[in-house]
């Protein structure tokens, strides 16, 4: 069974750092691409940051350019997004998904991937 987790979410003031883990339990991440996903009270599920299976590619929406980096470390069977000069915008429960990678990469769009983690809360606050 594909089970995804994230970890890494918390409490940070305005400009501070996270760094999230999606972990993968079931499967290896070599055969999918993940994408990063948030959602706020009130909003939709907004794509974040995705990346290509073989780790060669990736997608940021335009909000966190420049401030979030996605990586993966195969042998860990994980993904990470690291979060820099966070703000009240970025305060939303945050998801990891996997999309089978015979499936376009693209679009980083939420109701393209299948299989999901739980969530982690992150909330930026001063």
């Amino acid at each position: 069974q594909l089970q995804l987790a994230e970890s890494g979410g918390g409490f940070v003031q305005p400009g501070g750092s996270l760094r999230l883990s999606c972990v993968a339990f079931g499967f290896t991440l070599n055969f999918y691409h993940i994408g990063w996903f948030r959602q706020s009270p009130g909003k939709e599920l907004e794509g974040v940051s995705c990346i290509h299976n073989n780790g060669d590619m990736t997608d940021y929406a335009d909000s966190v350019k420049g401030r979030f980096t996605i990586s993966k470390d195969s042998a860990k069977n994980t993904v990470y997004l690291e979060m820099n000069s966070l703000n009240s915008e970025d305060t939303a429960v945050y998801y990891c998904a996997a999309r089978f990678w015979a499936l376009s990469f693209r679009p980083c769009r939420s109701d393209e991937y299948d299989y999901w983690g739980q969530g982690t809360q992150v909330t930026i606050s001063s």
